[in-house]
């Protein structure tokens, strides 16, 4: 397998993680200084995995709907792909639809996400 299918299945299987809701599985596609920034500011690895562990942050769906673009620079790839989420935060119901770029580097045999960030897309 290239470099980019093994980063396109590396977003699908986080993906499939996050809509299981298991925040252990979650935290193995992270580095442990992994941070996500978006409009509403930034949230830590540690955060973030709590949140999914207490049922305050949860997932019933998300997909891919633009094709992703995958750069590489040496032993870092950049990911970005336009996807549609769901689920609950805090009993609150959401859905999105947002731009998502991940910085993945290659540890060992294997790529760990050290940034995401995520913004709404506009249309």
């Amino acid at each position: 397998m290239d470099d980019r299918s093994e980063i396109i299945e590396f977003a699908l299987a986080w993906m499939a993680a996050i809509v299981a809701n298991d925040a252990a599985a979650i935290g193995n596609f992270m580095t442990d200084e992994w941070i996500i920034v978006g409009s509403d500011g930034a949230t830590a690895k540690a955060e973030f995995l709590a949140m999914v562990q207490s049922g305050d942050l949860t997932h019933d769906m998300m997909r891919t709907v633009d094709g992703a673009r995958v750069e590489f620079y040496g032993a870092t790839a950049v990911y970005t792909a336009r996807v549609i989420n769901s689920g609950h935060f805090r009993g609150q119901s959401f859905s999105a639809d947002e731009w998502v770029s991940d910085v993945m580097v290659r540890i060992d045999a294997g790529w760990k996400c050290v940034l995401s960030h995520v913004t709404l897309a506009s249309g």
